[in-house]
């Protein structure tokens, strides 16, 4: 390298600095401290604080706290005192919107809604990937794609993030979630947490071998945005999200 080209690199590298003292100097103002600081500050804790480990909301305050930030979020949210009744709901739905193709986990908890379908002119896939050879799996997944509803019920939601957690294995396809236009969350009452920390916890404590094959967080309606932030929703993923919670 020439002596002129060095000094030119030198050159560009003290302005950079500079513009780099200028950036952080503004920032530092706007948070008004006198100079941005030269070391990062010490922290007496590790993960969270011991303030926040105490907190857990009463069932009430947690079903209303989860229900504002999952509304906020854009998704809709129902409270119903028994699974006959969220079997009523969704028979309600899928006459008004008139759907043709359903999708639903294959969990004890969702034996009765689809035996309360099953009487319907709606076609029902029951995912269940088990055994299955990989022509089947992709079936299962185009069908998944195609569905207008799809219903599954979640291992956890969680109150202060107004999210869902939804674990995936050869029976509970991350596709029925993932892929229907409309999806229909099933809540138990007795699965809403105060904080994630108490859903991600007890997945540290498994085994590798009995760890699901994906944990999922479901919060709100796909959402997607360009370059110019024009934002629309429901292009990878449902668009009409339902929270019903099971009391």
């Amino acid at each position: 390298m020439a002596k002129s080209d060095a000094a030119f690199l030198q050159k560009l590298h003290q302005e950079a600095l500079k513009d780099q003292e200028a950036f952080f100097a503004n920032i530092s103002n706007r948070l008004g401290r006198a100079k941005p600081l030269q070391t990062a500050p010490s922290h007496n804790t590790k993960g969270a604080p011991e303030f926040w480990e105490q907190v857990d909301l009463p069932l009430e305050q947690r079903i209303q706290l989860f229900m504002s930030n999952w509304q906020k979020a854009g998704g809709h949210t129902r409270r119903l005192a028994s699974m006959a009744e969220a079997e009523e709901f969704i028979a309600n739905f899928i006459a008004e919107t008139q759907a043709k193709h359903l999708i639903i986990q294959d969990q004890p908890e969702l034996e009765s809604l689809r035996d309360s379908l099953a009487g319907t002119e709606i076609d029902i896939t029951v995912w269940n990937a088990e055994g299955a050879d990989p022509a089947a799996k992709d079936e299962l997944v185009a069908k998944a794609a195609g569905a207008d509803i799809g219903i599954v019920a979640v291992e956890h939601a969680v109150a202060y993030t107004g999210s869902l957690v939804v674990t995936s294995d050869a029976t509970r396809g991350r596709s029925v979630s993932l892929l229907p236009t409309t999806f229909i969350a099933i809540i138990p009452v007795d699965r809403i947490k105060t904080k994630l920390g108490e859903v991600l916890r007890p997945f540290d404590e498994l085994a590798a071998k009995d760890r699901p094959a994906g944990i999922h967080f479901i919060s709100g309606p796909s959402r997607s945005a360009d370059i110019e932030n024009d934002l629309t929703i429901g292009v990878h993923g449902p668009g009409i999200v339902y929270a019903l919670i099971i009391e």
